[in-house]
């Protein structure tokens, strides 16, 4: 915690920058962050930006900025409602091809990057630096987050902790316990459903998974970028001698999830002109 705070305090001083914006969900990731930035001293803005959500939703990042505010008097707020831009944006989209049938993946990555051009504006009006508040598994292991949208960030504050640990974190910062509590989702769809349902697997699971692509897989040589999903699900079979189908099943989650968003966790590809100079 005091080492990801001067970090925090000196990327923000380096970059010339006043202070911190994120989004505030009621999840513990962006307890945590929230929490983090506002320990620097530096003046930090918590947006919470609902779209189609009921007041009693927004419960948990309420009272969560509201604790932040009595902790910490340079944490200040916005509420700012997005839901007609929301719907005002899908309407115009589906007009210009006279879209009937709503897609709703589209429209939920559609939530997530309207909330990030929304942060962004105001870091552009404040001088604030933009805190990401995915963690190591979300950002690089199965890439679940919204490209251009939650993916959209300055700095990463716990990007390198795994969910367990973001938990012990929110824990010893004093974070409510509903929020340590509840389950992790990504508000994007209607009714919320947990992370856990959307991708079939717990995050616990998906640490061990991670943990043994680093640790099983990588010093065989060429590591998992060379090997099939079904080898390395085989090495699962050889190596592990407890509950293995269902670890099976879990790294076979992992990968494949892992593959389809390389594009997401990957830097940008460039076409590089020597090859035809």
């Amino acid at each position: 915690i005091a080492e990801v705070t001067a970090w925090l305090k000196s990327y923000a001083e380096k970059a010339g920058l006043k202070g911190f914006v994120l989004g505030v969900s009621g999840g513990v990731d962006s307890a945590v962050v929230s929490t983090l930035c506002a320990r620097t001293g530096m003046p930090v803005l918590c947006l919470e930006m609902p779209i189609h959500q009921d007041p009693s939703h927004t419960v948990r990042s309420t009272n969560h900025i509201n604790w932040l505010k009595q902790q910490f008097p340079n944490v200040s707020s916005l509420q700012v409602d997005l839901t007609k831009s929301f719907d005002a944006t899908v309407e115009a989209f589906n007009e210009a091809e006279n879209q009937v049938t709503p897609n709703f993946l589209a429209e939920a990555n559609t939530r997530s990057r309207l909330r990030m051009a929304t942060i962004y504006y105001y870091a552009n009006c404040n001088s604030l630096l933009v805190a990401g508040t995915g963690n190591k598994v979300e950002d690089f292991g199965i890439g679940y987050f919204t490209k251009y949208g939650d993916g959209g960030i300055d700095l990463s504050p716990i990007g390198d902790l795994t969910k367990t640990e973001v938990w012990a974190v929110a824990a010893e910062l004093g974070v409510a316990q509903e929020i340590i509590d509840a389950k992790p989702t990504d508000g994007l769809w209607a009714g919320s459903p947990s992370d856990e349902d959307q991708i079939g697997a717990s995050y616990p699971e998906l640490e061990w998974a991670m943990d043994f692509i680093e640790t099983q897989i990588a010093p065989l040589g060429g590591g998992a970028a060379s090997s099939s999903i079904d080898t390395i699900v085989a090495v699962v079979g050889k190596k592990e001698t407890e509950n293995v189908e269902r670890k099976k099943e879990v790294m076979r989650i992992y990968m494949t999830r892992n593959r389809a968003n390389k594009h997401k966790m990957n830097p940008i590809p460039v076409f590089e002109t020597n090859i035809c100079r």
